[in-house]
C-alpha cells in the first residue's frame, strides 16, 4: 500500500492460460527455456525494474505448478484468481490488488507471462514516458512489413488488398494504466464476457481514451508457436 501521495508502480502478470498454440504438454509459460520455466525469466526481468514496488502473478485456481523458492522475487506474490480469458484474469487480478489495499491511483503494468525477453530497461522507459501521462500507455512497434488483407476462394487464401501501414503499430506489453481506471474500464464490459477486449489498451480505448505509444523492441515478442521457443532460448542463453 502506498504511504505517500506519490503513486507507485506495480506489475501484474496474467499466468492462467493454457498456451494451446504452443504445442506443449503443459501451459507454455511453464515450459523450460534456457534452464528454467519461461515465466521465471519474465518475472525476474520485472523484479529487476527499480521502480516496481510489487508484482502480482494471476494463476488459474487449479494451478498445480511447483514454483521455485530460491529464485522467487520477495516482493512478488501469486493470486489464484485467474479467469476463463486473459481479460477476466487481469480484471480479477486488479480486483485482488484493490482488495489488498493498493491505491486506485497507483500505476499497474500488465505484462504477458510469455514475453520472457522483456528487459528492465524497456519497462523503465515505459514508466518514464507515461508516469505523467493522463491516460497511460504501452510498448509497441511501428509495423515494419507490408500488411495484406485476405479473401478466401475455392483454392485457399488470397490477397484481397494492401493495407496502408504508415499509422499501424504492433501492440506489446507491458501496458501501463492507473489501477482504478483500468479496473473500471474492464468492469464496464464484464457483462459482455469482455467482448472485444484484446488487451488493456483496447479497454481504455473503448472509453474514448488514447493511450500513449512508446517504441519497444522486436525482441519483446510473445512466445506463442514452437519456433518461438528456439528463438527465446538462443537470446536468453546469449545473455549468460
Amino acid at each position: 500500500m502506498s504511504t505517500t501521495s506519490s503513486p507507485r508502480f506495480h506489475a501484474l502478470v496474467p499466468c492462467a492460460g493454457s498456451g494451446s498454440r504452443a504445442g506443449t504438454a503443459q501451459p507454455k509459460q511453464y515450459q523450460d527455456v534456457a534452464g528454467q520455466p519461461m515465466v521465471m525469466h519474465t518475472l525476474l526481468a520485472l523484479a529487476s525494474v527499480p521502480q516496481l514496488s510489487s508484482g502480482w502473478v494471476v494463476l488459474s485456481p487449479s494451478d498445480d505448478f511447483k514454483w521455485p523458492t530460491s529464485t522467487w522475487p520477495a516482493h512478488f506474490r501469486r493470486e489464484a484468481c485467474g479467469g476463463a480469458s486473459r481479460a477476466e484474469s487481469v480484471f480479477n487480478g486488479l480486483s485482488a490488488m484493490l482488495s489488498a489495499g493498493v491505491p486506485a491511483d497507483d500505476w499497474v503494468l500488465v505484462h504477458d507471462a510469455a514475453r520472457c525477453l522483456i528487459t528492465p530497461e524497456a519497462v523503465s522507459a515505459l514508466i518514464l514516458a507515461c508516469g505523467d501521462d493522463p491516460v497511460g500507455g504501452l510498448l509497441a512497434l511501428p509495423l515494419p512489413d507490408t500488411l495484406k488483407a485476405q479473401m478466401l476462394d475455392g483454392q485457399g487464401v488470397r490477397v484481397a488488398g494492401t493495407v496502408p501501414r504508415e499509422d499501424k503499430w504492433l501492440a506489446q506489453t507491458p501496458q501501463m494504466f492507473r489501477l482504478g481506471a483500468l479496473h473500471a474500464a474492464l468492469a464496464s464490459v464484464v457483462a459482455s464476457g469482455f467482448e472485444g477486449i484484446t488487451d488493456e489498451s483496447s479497454a481504455m480505448e473503448r472509453l474514448g481514451l488514447s493511450p500513449r505509444l512508446v517504441t519497444g523492441s522486436a525482441q519483446n515478442l510473445k512466445v506463442t508457436y514452437p519456433a518461438d521457443f528456439a528463438f527465446a532460448e538462443a537470446v536468453l542463453k546469449g545473455k549468460t
